[in-house]
């Protein structure tokens, strides 16, 4: 064989050499069985006799079928665990979260390990105290992900990690998935750092508190919701709104995903609810003779999903008019936001201040260190449009005579 040819040959034989020589050393180097770690899958902290207490929720291997299995390689799977609770919570208190992480190893036999960590609740003394320091512990910690969804309890966070809901796991899977619904407040670790790092300084956060059995017998369940959101400045909780109020603050930061409203319509009986199937907003800022101002543009598109009313939505007089109500209502359901957190808390969890600076850079160096007296100020104007596009498979109300349908 000539030179060339065995140089073109080395070249091809080369990389299957070099994958043939790693394969035997590629394995499960990394594994680390299940039996000496502990799967931590929500974490809680709470201020307690001025000291920081964090709760761990800790999935029990036995309940969840964990036997033999291994973390990072492969490996199987062993039975089930009878009636074995799948979580069960352990807390420990110190001077900060890594003081009391120490503690809680002491505790418990097995390498805690965060790396399937889900949620995180902040207790509501706490974050009304700061949660400046208490996150960046958590910020820092290499098993620790940013994807994990955050939120404020009503009361201390333990008592929210110590739920046993009946169609979940355990209330970490329960407050995700209540999460991702996205008929509230939905934030991440990584968005909560922005916020905090942001212009403003101001931070919103979905409220999670307990929902009591309603008969308090043995087959009853507590469980969980989201109910409001909490409003954070300078790393402080400083208030909440309710339901209400979350919505048109979501409207405002455009982040309003799923809604259904009920209108009573004008000149006729009964109600009529509306779904929303897209929405967008706008927000433009304008600087005028030294005054601030905001316009908002909020354009919506909904559905028809129930006509309680006489009405014939036939009609284009009859969608139009409900369109406008709808716009009103989208309005009145802003402004009273603006109202609560605006001119209440002066608290800029709009972005309003990233806005100012991205269209004026030079007048936002000069008054950024006053923003905090400017925003309550800012002039806030709403222009909303609503497009009602199908009215469902009936025009006219099925169950209403026709001489009474309003037309």
């Amino acid at each position: 064989m000539t030179i060339p040819g065995w140089r073109r040959l080395s070249r091809t034989l080369l990389p299957l050499f070099l994958c043939g020589a790693v394969l035997p050393i590629a394995g499960c180097w990394d594994r680390k069985e299940i039996n000496d770690v502990l799967l931590v899958s929500a974490i809680g902290i709470d201020k307690t006799n001025e000291k920081v207490e964090l709760s761990v929720q800790i999935v029990v291997p036995k309940a969840t079928g964990g036997g033999q299995q291994s973390m990072g390689g492969g490996g199987g799977g062993g039975g089930g665990g009878g009636g074995t609770n799948p979580t069960f919570v352990n807390s420990a208190t110190g001077t900060t979260i890594a003081d009391a992480m120490a503690k809680l190893q002491e505790q418990i036999s097995r390498k805690i390990f965060w790396g399937q960590l889900k949620v995180l609740v902040i207790g509501e003394k706490l974050a009304k105290e700061g949660i400046r320091e208490h996150v960046d512990y958590l910020a820092r910690h290499p098993q620790s992900r940013l994807r994990i969804h955050v939120f404020v309890s009503k009361g201390k966070a333990a008592n929210i990690l110590e739920v046993l809901p009946p169609l979940e796991k355990s209330s970490a899977e329960s407050a995700r998935e209540l999460a991702n619904l996205q008929l509230g407040m939905n934030k991440t670790m990584k968005e909560l750092l922005q916020m905090l790092k942001g212009e403003a300084g101001a931070a919103a956060l979905p409220r999670i508190e307990e929902v009591p059995p309603k008969t308090g017998g043995e087959k009853d369940h507590t469980t969980l919701r989201l109910n409001g959101t909490a409003v954070f400045k300078k790393g402080k909780m400083v208030g909440y709104v309710n339901d209400e109020l979350t919505r048109g603050i979501l409207w405002v930061r455009n982040e309003i995903k799923r809604a259904t409203i009920t209108i009573v319509p004008k000149e006729a009986k009964g109600h009529v609810s509306l779904e929303l199937i897209r929405a967008k907003t706008q927000q433009i800022p304008h600087i005028e003779k030294g005054t601030w101002k905001m316009t908002l543009k909020a354009v919506a598109e909904d559905d028809v999903v129930q006509n309680a009313a006489n009405l014939d939505l036939l009609q284009p007089t009859i969608i139009k008019m409900l369109q406008q109500q709808a716009e009103k209502d989208l309005e009145n359901r802003v402004y009273m936001a603006l109202e609560k957190v605006q001119k209440g808390m002066k608290a800029d969890i709009f972005g309003f201040a990233e806005a100012f600076h991205r269209k004026y850079p030079k007048q936002w160096a000069a008054a950024k260190d006053r923003w905090d007296q400017i925003f309550p100020h800012v002039e806030v104007k709403v222009d909303a449009k609503v497009y009602i596009h199908r009215p469902g498979l009936s025009t006219e109300p099925p169950a209403v005579p026709e001489n009474e349908v309003h037309k």
